[in-house]
């Protein structure tokens, strides 16, 4: 059976950074430090963060005073920032720098008089960490029907930003609405987009010209993973979203001789190696890797942890991090 591998796929650098201020912080002043919301959207992250001694919350109320506390790489509202100041919470922020971006322009916009139009997903963290870093009104849309149900004036100055899990692909009909609805329309420029959004759909389109199936290791929460899955089978391939390799049945081989693999970007690697090793029970397999765009991007974790020494078990180690084959026999 041959097994392709897309590249790239699995942890962007907001997410490295994210894991990285939860170890950091542990090895700086030891467990617990408190999560709020998982910090990434993956199970087997947020399990191996709280073996070491992390605990996560959904609200600020079940932190103690002077709490270490992180906010996840999804951001948060402005009203949870304050609330953290009120209660004297030692904070650290993982909020993903693109998304923090996105949260600047908005602001940005409003204070040129424009109407923010927020392009996401509804009750996503992401979208409503950024309704609540917007002082004043944002429409959020989700599609293009929304767009054309939206009332105001044709000549209202309107800007938008989007969520950063979409890619061009998935905004551009929706950009496109807006332009028609309205006379005056400005947005970020196509650069601005999650680099790691659209890089891994763009790899999953040139994957799946080559496979019979293909798998998105992912969880069910995350929106890029189920983004992945939509997108194999828009193909017209068999695609199945899989958080490891014990969740592949049978009846989905069945006739195929090649596969893909793809990850989400919140999936360690140590979970595309758990679905390759699944798949040795079926057949021989020979592992290739897909030729695509090598990610270099890498941000900084807060001035506070610079110091501390990095024990990464989830974000940089060779076994359980983000690009390494070590384990996989790979032609």
């Amino acid at each position: 059976m041959k097994v392709i591998l897309a590249q790239p796929r699995g942890f962007c650098a907001g997410v490295v950074r994210a894991i990285e201020i939860v170890e950091r912080a542990l090895e700086k002043y030891g467990p617990p430090v408190y999560v709020r919301h998982e910090i990434v959207h993956n199970k087997w992250v947020v399990d191996a963060l709280k073996a070491r001694g992390a605990r996560f919350v959904e609200d600020l109320s079940e932190v103690p005073p002077d709490g270490i506390t992180v906010f996840s790489a999804h951001g948060v509202a402005k009203k949870v920032e304050l609330d953290a100041q009120e209660r004297g919470l030692h904070v650290l922020n993982a909020t993903c720098p693109l998304v923090s971006k996105v949260h600047t322009q908005g602001r940005h916009y409003l204070r040129k008089g424009r109407t923010v139009v927020l392009i996401g997903h509804a009750g996503h963290p992401e979208v409503e960490g950024t309704l609540g870093q917007i002082p004043g009104e944002v429409l959020l849309v989700q599609n293009e029907k929304e767009v054309d149900a939206l009332t105001l004036p044709p000549e209202t100055p309107v800007a938008y930003v989007t969520q950063t899990t979409l890619s061009v692909d998935d905004t551009k009909d929706i950009i496109a609405a807006l332009y028609r609805k309205f006379t005056d329309v400005v947005g970020p420029g196509t650069e601005d987009i999650c680099y790691a959004t659209q890089n891994r759909q763009m790899a999953l389109r040139e994957l799946s010209k080559l496979v019979d199936v293909i798998f998105v290791v992912g969880a069910a929460n995350s929106s890029n993973s189920n983004r992945l899955r939509e997108i194999g089978l828009e193909a017209g391939i068999p695609t199945h979203l899989i958080a490891n390799g014990s969740e592949i049945k049978p009846e989905w081989l069945e006739g195929v001789e090649a596969v893909g693999i793809t990850a989400g970007a919140s999936a360690p690697e140590v979970m595309v190696m758990s679905a390759i090793e699944a798949l040795r029970k079926f057949a021989a397999v020979e592992v290739s890797l897909l030729p695509g765009r090598e990610e270099n991007m890498e941000f900084r974790v807060p001035v506070e942890l610079l110091q501390v020494k990095n024990a990464s078990k989830i974000g940089k180690d060779g076994s359980l991090g983000h690009s390494s084959l070590a384990e996989v026999d790979c032609r």
